[in-house]
């Protein structure tokens, strides 16, 4: 509980109507959740007001309406709050409810458009690993120390997100590594928030269909390191050209990573397979259970990050050589006569580009390469192309399918995928709609000794088709396939 007139600070209040010495006990933004003596916080969504459900809100048992046009109809006993914009009040609001919970934490965001979930998941393992009280904030799971709390979005609503950070302080965690995504930060989901560092993984062609070009994407990545206080670090990877640009702005100190030029954090890759990575990271090896360049990325974002925040160099090398990869991140299975499947969450053409190049850096040319991959329904539709070229030059065999088609026509979003095949490469293109019949021929398809790639859905354990989701595991699926070749 807090007094109204606590809430609001800095909440940029223009007009007030009623008493701001009164309780808050909560704080909704669905009409159709809110509880007695909370306050209903009306949002303008891209396809629903919530201006229009402030009386439903009050029937409820609102006794505060913040919004930023005043209602026609004022109660008595209600308290109104005009503000200008109330996505910018929210996280205010939020904050001063629960206390600032960000600034009893080290808080470290990662952002970029490919390795945001490893990369904070591998932080958060890495930290718990050395017995170091943390929490996370992912796409895949939120955790509080060792507690589980299911994610719904990369980064929660303002609501959400700090009570994640309430329960994190009450755990007594000291750090906490959150996922940010460019959504968040056009949203102000993360206003309010106190920062102890930013990380900057790469950028590449994403979310379009949200921001519309990608300078508007770009300027959302950086907007991120520009709110950045001095006391905090801003961390970005050199290697990516838009990398120094992320943090030109910045207060926060400045530091690199890379794997090729002059950065603060160094790494090199000595050796690349099946097993594993031999890296040198800051004249020191290190064998580490992740696969791919790619992951080496990650691994030296991880480092300098725990560097960043004291920990000490060896503890922190040891600890790395350690982790293992997140659910649906290159996760592989091998079946009984020597296929190997592997599941990856790649979704857009850079990370395709990044898993494919890895399988085929690693393979001996002696295997054939048979990826299944589709693209998500109601989502940026310029990437289609793209990325079913990219599996067709860089496969031996791909199958077009269903991804989450959503609203839309799953055989019209492989048609699209479609547009982008060569006309010489056509040959060794097939198109199966039903995911589960892909993974399945794809799996007979294949001999000995051959590589699978499942791209797409990663660690997703549903299929979203006209609004309902359907329980869907790839990687499940694919070791049904598997155990039937030999049953």
């Amino acid at each position: 509980m807090q007094l109204l007139k606590e809430v609001l600070y800095k909440a940029g209040t223009e007009e007030v109507i009623g008493n701001t010495n009164v309780a808050v006990y909560g704080i909704s933004i669905n009409s159709r959740e809110v509880k007695p003596g909370e306050m209903y916080v009306a949002l303008r969504g891209t396809n629903v007001d919530g201006h229009a459900f402030i009386l439903d809100a009050i029937e409820k048992g609102a006794t505060s309406v913040l919004c930023e046009v005043m209602p026609d109809l004022i109660q008595a006993g209600i308290n109104y709050i005009k503000v200008k914009n109330t996505y910018l009040a929210l996280s205010e609001v939020c904050a001063n409810f629960y206390h600032h919970p960000s600034s009893s934490l080290k808080l470290v965001g990662i952002t970029g458009t490919n390795g945001k979930t490893t990369t904070a998941t591998l932080l958060y393992k890495l930290f718990r690993q050395l017995n170091i009280r943390c929490g996370l904030i992912s796409t895949v799971e939120n955790r509080v120390n060792d507690s589980v709390i299911p994610a719904t979005h990369t980064t929660p609503d303002p609501i959400k997100l700090n009570q994640l950070l309430s329960m994190m302080v009450l755990e007594e965690c000291e750090y906490c590594f959150m996922e940010v995504s460019s959504h968040a930060v056009v949203q102000n989901r993360i206003g309010g928030l106190e920062f102890a560092g930013g990380v900057f993984t790469n950028i590449t062609h994403d979310h379009l269909d949200y921001h519309k070009t990608f300078d508007e994407y770009l300027k959302a990545k950086k907007k991120f390191f520009d709110g950045l206080p001095e006391s905090a670090f801003a961390l970005t990877n050199t290697d990516d050209k838009n990398g120094t640009m992320m943090v030109q702005n910045t207060h926060a100190a400045k530091k690199t990573y890379g794997l090729h030029g002059i950065a603060d954090f160094r790494c090199r890759i000595i050796e690349n397979n099946f097993s594993g990575l031999l890296l040198q990271i800051d004249n020191t090896e290190v064998l580490c259970k992740l696969i791919g360049a790619f992951n080496a990325y990650n691994l030296l974002a991880i480092y300098a990050t725990a560097v960043s925040l004291g920990l000490d160099k060896q503890r922190v090398l040891t600890a790395l050589s350690m982790l293992e990869s997140v659910n649906g991140r290159f996760d592989y299975v091998v079946s009984g006569s020597g296929i190997t499947g592997i599941v990856d969450y790649a979704h857009t053409p850079d990370a395709l580009n990044n898993v494919l190049s890895t399988i085929n850096e690693i393979r001996t040319r002696n295997e054939k390469v048979i990826t299944v991959v589709g693209c998500g329904g109601n989502r940026d539709t310029t990437k289609r192309p793209v990325m079913a070229h990219i599996a067709c030059e860089m496969s031996d065999k791909v199958i077009l399918t269903s991804d989450n088609p959503r609203n839309e026509d799953p055989q019209t979003i492989i048609e699209q995928m479609r547009a982008g095949v060569p006309a010489h490469l056509s040959a060794k293109v097939m198109a199966i709609t039903d995911r589960n019949e892909a993974i399945r021929v794809a799996c007979n398809l294949a001999a000995a000794g051959d590589i699978i790639l499942i791209a797409g859905k990663g660690h997703e354990t549903y299929q979203e088709i006209k609004g309902v989701k359907h329980p869907f595991d790839d990687k499940k699926i694919l070791q049904e396939n598997f155990n039937n070749l030999h049953a």
